[in-house]
């Protein structure tokens, strides 16, 4: 069968790959066709689009690149028109795919949405468009099944991807001392820095991040290189700092890391699921921000703490996101404390709570399924 993808972030790369992988197991002939990146690329198919180019963050961001998005837009319902897949399947990224799913609807292409939108933060109002135009909605959160049904929604929950991808990266993990000698690194414990995939996040957190690396002289700092970046886009934030920025290498980067400052997003989850204490930091442009706070209605951002439902990482943003409020949160969660052993504690139930690994072939093969009915 002839499947459309469309992921436009690095996170909708990494399990979309992992979703293509478990509709391979169940339907060998698959033929795939999308908009993604690389990890996707590895499993076959044709790369229409790299979401490097479609990855814009905020409202004000947004706006300034209208002709780009407008542009992408285009080219993806001409290129599903002429390849007209049997399933259209959208990954999270809804400003872009609650369109695209409108309109293949109209083309009478049957459409599934993997990783709902996170309508119970806010646009509550696109749970009408996931009625009209969305034939299975496949969630990834255990708390989403009871808002979607309360919205007429009978979603699809198979548990969540992120253990399947740590899953297969932790075995192939190094160890610390092969991690440090790979990488050029000293002996010293390691605080990882997770600004963010976008230029517009490393731009106002990763700042912020770089002035800890005077107050904690017994560890070294490593930055998580996104792979939708290259190292120009750094190189005015470390330049002259004692700071090494390795890419491509985030999962041992974590399984190395003492400690971890994230910027909000899927790798507060995965740090998470990988054991690591973290801060959560968050800063935005700010009218962007101000926005957000007039529509937002959850009470945290970090996916540890919405899906918890309590505050298990600090999360520090916009204003709170100073040198001393990070510190301060930091050095509460070194090694021996009573902080870092009650979020490890909470790490455990966290990883309880999302399930067991295998979700990305369960989604895949119930894919394959729905379709074939």
């Amino acid at each position: 069968m002839r499947y459309y993808i469309v992921a436009g972030e690095a996170s909708g790369d990494l399990h979309a790959s992992n979703l293509m992988k478990g509709i391979k197991e169940k339907d060998p002939d698959a033929e795939f066709r999308y908009f993604g990146g690389d990890l996707m690329q590895e499993q076959g198919g044709v790369l229409v689009k790299h979401y490097r180019d479609m990855a814009f963050m905020g409202f004000l961001e947004v706006i300034l690149n209208l002709k780009t998005i407008s542009n992408n837009m285009k080219l993806c319902k001409i290129d599903i028109r002429e390849f007209r897949p049997d399933v259209l399947i959208l990954v999270d990224y809804p400003g872009f795919n609650l369109r695209i799913a409108k309109y293949a609807k109209q083309l009478g292409i049957k459409v599934f949405y993997y990783i709902a939108p996170k309508v119970w933060a806010w646009k509550e109002g696109r749970v009408k468009i996931l009625k009209q135009f969305v034939d299975k909605l496949f969630i990834i959160f255990p708390f989403e099944i009871d808002y979607f049904k309360k919205h007429g929604i009978e979603p699809v929950y198979e548990g969540n991807p992120s253990p399947d991808a740590i899953e297969s990266k932790v075995k192939e993990s190094p160890t610390f001392d092969e991690f440090t000698a790979k990488n050029g690194l000293s002996h010293k414990p390691i605080i990882a820095l997770v600004a963010g995939s976008r230029k517009q996040e490393i731009k106002y957190n990763l700042p912020v991040m770089l002035k800890m690396i005077d107050r904690f002289p017994d560890y070294q700092f490593v930055i998580a290189g996104a792979p939708s970046l290259s190292e120009s886009i750094y190189a005015p934030y470390i330049a002259g700092k004692n700071v090494k920025l390795i890419f491509g290498q985030t999962y041992p980067l974590f399984n190395s890391s003492t400690l971890a400052f994230v910027t909000s997003g899927t790798a507060t989850l995965e740090a998470a699921l990988l054991n690591v204490p973290q801060v959560v930091c968050y800063k935005g442009n700010f009218f962007s921000m101000i926005i957000a706070w007039m529509v937002i209605k959850v009470k945290y951002i970090s996916l540890v703490n919405l899906n918890m439902e309590t505050e298990v990482v600090r999360e520090l943003k916009q204003y709170d996101l100073t040198p001393n409020n990070l510190y301060n949160e930091a050095i509460k969660l070194v090694p021996g404390t009573e902080e870092r052993k009650a979020m490890l504690n909470n790490y455990a139930k966290l990883r309880q709570m999302l399930g067991e690994t295998g979700t990305s072939k369960r989604v895949g093969a119930k894919m394959v399924e729905f379709i074939t009915k």
